[in-house]
């Protein structure tokens, strides 16, 4: 079975999150604090893939509700192209609508208080994003 990594790419952060080889278990991962320019982010993005030995990069991306992209969307296509440069596997993209309010609402149920948001919820809408992913195309 081949594991899967989605990332939810942000202004400031990437956050990232990892299904098990079964593609039963989605778990978040780190938080990425972006940087000027795009280098260091894709070696971090390089070292998780090899480290999780990941075979499928899901990207999100922020389609508005009419399902066209969104102003975030030319941005996140931007860093895309950059990772498609710079990792071996390959990358999809997924709809990202809503998933940062649905990481909000897990964090607040979980009792995390919201000052604490900023630390994990990149990473929580990157799991609701490979969720998603594997719930419409499945783990082949």
């Amino acid at each position: 079975m081949r594991r899967f990594m989605a990332l939810d790419v942000g202004e400031k952060t990437i956050g990232t999150a990892f299904a098990d080889e079964s593609g039963m278990l989605v778990s978040p991962g780190e938080t990425i604090l972006r940087r000027e320019g795009y280098r260091r982010d894709m070696a971090v993005v390089r070292r998780l893939v090899a480290e999780r030995e990941v075979a499928r990069i899901v990207v999100g991306i922020p389609l508005l509700a009419d399902g066209d992209p969104g102003m975030q969307a030319s941005k996140v296509e931007a860093f895309i192209g950059k990772l498609r440069n710079s990792v071996r596997v390959p990358i999809e993209r997924q709809d990202e609508a809503y998933t940062t309010a649905g990481a909000a609402a897990i964090l607040d149920e979980l009792g995390r208080p919201r000052h604490l948001h900023k630390r994990t919820i990149d990473s929580v809408a990157a799991c609701l994003i490979l969720q998603d992913y594997i719930s419409a195309k499945g783990t082949d």
